[in-house]
Formats: structure tokens, sequence, C-alpha cells
């Protein structure tokens, strides 16, 4: 098997073309004024497509359609940090810039909300993509960051600013500021007018090739339950699937110190000996400590990650070639600031998905967390999700929340008006999926975008999620678990994380990963059988899936011990014992003939991590 081997610190010589490209682009300009005003060609050049994602804009083609000539249209990202507040003026600049241009080849108009708290516009046609960039920004938003070699958009719990006791997403708000692009390139290639986006006068400095690679911060959250009187930690950001999460600590009644986890990222890549990982505990700084220390982390991974192979250019391949302590007297040499060693035990809670309703402990008035699948808000048969949410702004004095599980809260709700909202949701069919009630199963689970919006995917995701829970739901509907399906192994949508897991390997073919939990405290493997490494399961044809999940739950619920979780419930038996039942089992037993090799990497299988765009 090849070594992991990352050219930390990687000598000018040894630069990656992506890298050349960025140094020539006078501060991420290149030639984009001129590309995305010229018509007559609907791409762009290798250079400017590297370019334009750090101003949050993928070039893609629809992966539908065949034939020579491709049908490029793009895909447009918005930084949200912290999932919002989007107010009713915000929302509706974006509702009708989607209604305008994001036409799909049905005819339907649609806004995406991502696993990252970004709303994605698809399907715009190069001509438009200016109108729109410029658009986002006048609303108060803006793609900047959306993409690229930089800071990604922060996450932070959507629920958190009603807290009495702590924010997260105001902390994301603020990291967002700090670790934004320079503005100037962006206004100048968008025509934006520069009162709409100011550069802040502390930020993060970047070098003049930026970062190695994309970089993921998340801020989770506590909660105080007033009955019970107790502090509930919230992971609804996966903060461990970040390079940086920070979980608050609580003292007395306040959050004075952060928990820090590094090294987390869930991409891999086919063919190169790559690793998905959780992070790991790094060190507990004090509230006005944490932005230096922040600071001091990505520029040490800006200093040392690897600038000539990008499928080891995230943080984690750094940590795993010079270690936990290297990497903290690194931090502690260029932030100039000592910190405390992390408490290995911290809890920094399960993953809360924020459904229903709330009340919000400031001030007594509502939140609702609607369920939006796979994030897609489109008016379709089963539901006019974007008419309705576009009414209910304009209806009721709410702002909303994007969520790290693509859905969307309504906040701020007066309590009298909540039997008129319930009324109003159901007007547009919210909730329902071929006249039945949306099933525990599926509120719990979701997929990316993958075919036909992406360009990296090799297979559906978005498209195929709700009929496999269509075949599921009959029999296993009230399974408090959770699917995750991805259509390639970038994994946007943390299956890994979930009860079970599904990531694209080929075109309708898709690679089981288990051990993952529903409260995303654990991280999952392909299945693998320990004492041969032979690999199961790897290559699932598409009409097969749901057969393997059926034979799954039918071992679990066989075999659990009390209230035991199916992800615990995996990790309490073991791969061997799945494979032997498997194996014995008549509708999955033929899967279980084919077996792979399993080239072994220090964590887990050996895949891809490469540009995602979820």
């Amino acid at each position: 098997m090849k070594e992991i081997n990352p050219n930390l610190r990687t000598p000018p010589e040894h630069l990656s073309k992506n890298e050349h490209a960025k140094l020539a682009s006078n501060w991420i300009r290149g030639n984009l004024s001129a590309d995305f005003r010229d018509t007559s060609v609907a791409d762009l050049s290798w250079e400017s497509e590297q370019l334009a994602k750090s101003h949050g804009i993928y070039l893609e083609w629809n992966r539908a359609k065949t034939g020579k000539e491709k049908e490029w249209m793009y895909m447009i990202r918005i930084t949200i940090p912290g999932g919002g507040p989007i107010t009713r003026g915000q929302w509706m600049v974006l509702d009708e810039l989607s209604e305008r241009f994001t036409v799909n080849p049905e005819g339907s108009p649609s806004l995406r909300v991502t696993t990252r708290q970004n709303i994605q516009f698809h399907w715009v046609k190069k001509e438009h993509v200016i109108g729109v960039v410029r658009g986002v920004a006048e609303s108060g938003f803006y793609s900047l960051n959306g993409c690229g070699d930089n800071v990604r958009n922060v996450m932070g719990c959507p629920a958190s600013p009603f807290s009495k006791i702590y924010d997260a997403n105001a902390w994301a708000q603020k990291a967002g500021r700090y670790f934004r692009l320079p503005t100037a390139a962006f206004i100048e290639i968008f025509a934006i007018d520069p009162n709409y986006l100011r550069d802040p006068e502390e930020r993060f400095q970047y070098g003049p090739n930026l970062l190695n690679r994309k970089f993921k911060i998340g801020f989770s959250a506590i909660h105080l339950d007033e009955e019970k009187h107790t502090y509930v930690p919230d992971n609804c950001v996966e903060l461990r699937t970040n390079d940086i999460g920070i979980a608050p600590i609580v003292e007395g009644d306040r959050v004075t110190k952060f928990q820090i986890y590094i090294g987390g990222s869930q991409g891999e890549r086919n063919g190169k000996p790559t690793f998905s990982a959780l992070g790991e505990p790094f060190g507990i700084a004090r509230e006005s400590e944490l932005f230096k220390i922040l600071d001091g982390i990505v520029q040490v991974h800006q200093e040392w990650g690897d600038r000539q192979n990008r499928h080891w250019a995230r943080m984690k391949y750094v940590l795993l070639k010079q270690g936990m302590n290297w990497f903290r007297e690194q931090v502690r040499r260029v932030s100039g600031y000592d910190f405390e060693m992390p408490n290995p035990i911290h809890d920094y809670g399960s993953r809360h998905l924020h459904h229903g309703w709330m009340v919000q402990p400031s001030d007594g008035r509502l939140c609702y967390g609607a369920f939006i699948e796979n994030g897609r808000i489109i008016d379709g048969p089963n539901g006019q999700l974007k008419a309705m949410v576009r009414c209910v702004m304009q209806k009721f004095p709410v702002e909303l929340m994007t969520t790290p599980n693509q859905d969307i809260l309504f906040t701020n709700l007066p309590p009298e008006a909540r039997s008129e909202f319930e009324a109003y949701l159901k007007r547009f069919r919210y909730g329902m999926r071929h006249g039945r009630p949306y099933s525990r199963l599926r509120l719990l689970s979701g997929a990316c975008v993958g075919r036909d919006t992406c360009q990296l995917t090799y297979t559906d995701a978005e498209k195929f999620e709700p009929f496999l829970i269509d075949e599921l739901e009959q029999k296993w509907g009230e399974m408090a678990e959770s699917i995750g399906v991805t259509g390639c192994e970038r994994q946007c949508f943390r299956p890994a994380t979930k009860t079970i897991g599904w990531v694209g390997m080929g075109l309708n073919r898709y690679q089981l990963k288990l051990g993952g939990t529903e409260d995303g405290r654990h991280q999952g493997e392909p299945l693998r059988d320990p004492e041969t490494g032979e690999m199961y399961l790897r290559s699932v044809p598409r009409d097969e899936v749901a057969k393997v999940i059926d034979a799954l739950f039918e071992f679990y619920v066989a075999s659990r011990l009390p209230g035991e979780g199916m992800g615990y419930f995996h990790g309490r038996v073991g791969p061997a014992s799945i494979i032997r039942y498997l194996q014995s089992n008549p509708t999955t037993a033929e899967l279980m003939k084919t077996t792979y090799k399993s080239p072994q990497s220090r964590k887990g299988d050996v895949h891809a991590d490469d540009e995602s765009t979820g």
C-alpha cells in the first residue's frame, strides 16, 4: 500500500498546478471579470474555474443530458455564518433570484440548504452569474468564502441565539467575519457597491496562495433545561467532523472556556491512501484567548500543509504526520498563548435536529423547526415548500435560520399565532409524502445533492434517498435511526456519522459504512473482516440497497439489548458477527460472496478527499 506521506511545508519547486494558479491570480482576480462577462462561451478556463470557487461559484453541467456538448451551468453558494438569521426582506431577495435564475429542466426553481448551513442556487446560466452574486450581496449576504482554499462557512447552532447562557450562532458570525477573504477582488469582479461588504479591522492574514485546501470550523452549543435545572450540550453541527470544532464549557452559570478539537474531515479519495476522521481534543481556551488560538491553528496549517498533493492537503494529514503535541507547540509559538490541556471526557453532546416546536428561552416566543427533505426547497407533488416558505415569511413576524441537517427554523413566532401557523403549513401539504405523514426514519435521514447538479459525484443521492425511504418505511418507518446517502466519497452529508451510511462508488452503486451512531458521536467505516481485512458490500447495486438495510434492521431488532441504539449494537457485536449474519440471510447472501482487497491506512479505508460541491 502507498504510504500516507504529505509533502509538508512544500518547497516552491514542488507546488501543484492549483498553487501556481493562485499565486498568479492577483489575489483571486485572475481573468474572472472578463470571463464571466464573455457569454460567447458557456464555461470557464481551468484557471478561472479554480479561482471562482473562493467567490462561491462552481462550474457544473447537466449530468442527466447525454451527448458530446455539455450543457454548462453554475452553482452559487451563499455564505451564511451560523445559518442566519435571515430576515423577511432578505428571504424575498433570495426567493426572487431563485425564481428567475434557478429553473431546472422540469421547469421548477428551487433553493438548496446544505449541511454547512449555506444556501445554494443551482442551474444558473453564465449570463446570470454576475447579477445573482450582486443581488445576493445587496441583500446583506455574499458568496465569498462559499467554496475554495479558505475557511468555508462557519457553522453554529441555529437554536442558540435564544439561549440564556451561550450563543454559538454569534460566535460563528464573528469567526465568519474574521476568516473572510479580503473583499477587494470580489467587489471588483462583480461590481458590488463596497458599502454592502467591508473588511473587518481584525482579520486572518491569508497568504498569496490562500490556504492549502478548504478549512471548516464549527461551534457547538449548550442549552439550559430550566425544568430539570441541567445543562444540555447540543452537537447539531457535528463539531468533530470539522478541521476545528469548538465546544463551550460552563463554569457556574455561564460559558467561560472552550474545548477545541482539531483534525476532523469526512472526505476521502478513491485510489489514494486517505481517510475520514473525527477531530481530537486539542486544548482549552478562555474567551479572551479563543480567536488568537484559532488564528494560530489556521496559521500552522497554512504554513505546513501539503501544497503538492491535494488529497493530502487537509489539516488532518499534518496532524497525522507531526502529532498532536507538535501541533500544540506550533500554535503556542505563532499565537503567543499558552492554553490548558483538554479534558478527554468532555461531553460535547449528541446531535440535535431541532424539529418541531420549541420555546425560545430568552423571550418566550416560539421557534418551529421544519424538516426539508434533503434540503431542497421546491414546489412539487409532495408539498409546495418554496411557496410555503415565501408565504410564511410574508404573513408571520418571523425570521429564518438554516440548520446543519439541511432543514430550516422559523423563529420569533408569537405563541398566540401557533394554531394559525400550523394550519398555514398544512395548506401547502407540508409534512406529507404520498399522502402520509413523514416517518421518523425519513426525518432522521438525508442525502447530498449527488447528480444531476454536482460534477464530482458518480451517482444519485438526493434523487435516490426519498425512494429508498419509501421502500423501507412501511416496515421500518418508526425506527429511530438514520440513513445517510452521498453520491461520492467526499461525503457531504456525512453518512459515516449516521447509523447506516451509503457512499456512491459508481453509477447506481454504493458502499456501505457502519459504526456511526444516531447521536453523531461515532464514525462509521466500511464493513471489513477483522481477520482477513477483506471488505464487503463495497459496490452494492442501487436496487439492492434496501435489501441490505432491511437485513441489518432485522438483525438489530432480533439481537439488541434494551435501550441499545443500532450504532452501539454494531459496535458491541462487531463486524465479524454482522458479516456472518448477512452471509446467512437469503436476501444478502449473494451480495456477500463478493469481497474486495482492503488497503489499510491509519484510519479506515483508503479513498477520496477532493473539492465537494454539495
